[in-house]
């Protein structure tokens, strides 16, 4: 294949991700990740036409990056011109998409386009699975939380459960303080903090006030110098929902990020 203009060749593009939030900080670091697939176009998508060109412009290598101006209302008529293979979206806040929240979902599965998101809000995650059998009779898949929560939560007690009954998870996260951290989690965050989050304790659905509760834990990994006694405060996150019934003897959850991250509230 060779391009009409130049005469060079074109590189053959065997799949196309349209990418919402695309220039933003999941979004830009996902863009990072995929930069060496040769045969893979990244929409790079956004509100901002601009900063679409500049993230554009200032991210190279293998795979084809395209700029798009699109706000997410518009996704609909948007999809049978870009003719995507899969919609990524790392937009969020996923606790404000309001009324019409599933409204991406629900287009993709009109356009019959595969979709991930990174959403971190528990209830939106936890009724994606209402779309089960329209994505299956579509003949694609629509998937929603493929993030740290609660993906890595799922991997461990999937692997305990082969051996043990799971009765009570405690969960945490402790990332670097000089982690990126967009303008959409710190939202979303500010959005959840002192507001009710529904949660599973003592076999039942239980609400309970977000960053309010909070624990101190002490991360020792045998054979290591333990870390400092970090303080992890109670957030809303997919786990709290999505996890409890893939274990049915599961009683409690209760997940936090450690208090690095709440810098976003304390400052």
């Amino acid at each position: 294949m060779f391009h009409a203009r130049s005469g060079t060749k074109k590189k053959a593009i065997t799949l196309k991700i349209l990418l919402l939030g695309g220039y933003g900080v999941f979004g830009g670091r996902l863009t990072e990740l995929l930069l060496d697939i040769e045969d893979l176009e990244v929409v790079i998508c956004g509100r901002n036409q601009k900063k679409a060109e500049e993230f554009c412009k200032t991210h190279s290598g293998n795979a084809t990056l395209t700029p798009l101006g699109l706000d997410r209302a518009e996704i609909g008529a948007q999809l049978p011109i870009v003719q995507p293979d899969v919609v990524i979206d790392a937009s969020g806040p996923f606790q404000a998409y309001g009324s019409e929240k599933y409204a991406t979902i629900e287009a993709c599965l009109s356009a019959k386009v595969n979709y991930l998101d990174f959403a971190d809000a528990a209830d939106f995650v936890f009724g994606v699975s209402k779309f089960d059998e329209q994505a299956k009779a579509a003949g694609i898949f629509v998937i929603s939380g493929v993030s740290s929560f609660p993906v890595l939560t799922a991997s461990v007690l999937r692997e305990l459960s082969k051996s043990m009954e799971i009765h009570r998870v405690t969960g945490g996260i402790a990332p670097s303080p000089y982690a990126g951290v967009g303008l959409n989690v710190m939202r979303a965050v500010v959005g959840y903090a002192g507001s009710p989050i529904t949660l599973f304790r003592d076999g039942k659905r239980h609400q309970a006030i977000g960053l309010a509760e909070t624990l101190r834990y002490t991360i020792s990994v045998p054979g290591k110098l333990p870390l400092r006694n970090t303080h992890f405060s109670l957030v809303d996150v997919p786990d709290l929902q999505v996890l409890p019934p893939e274990h049915p003897t599961m009683q409690s959850i209760w997940m936090g990020p450690a208090q690095s991250q709440r810098f976003c509230i304390e400052c």
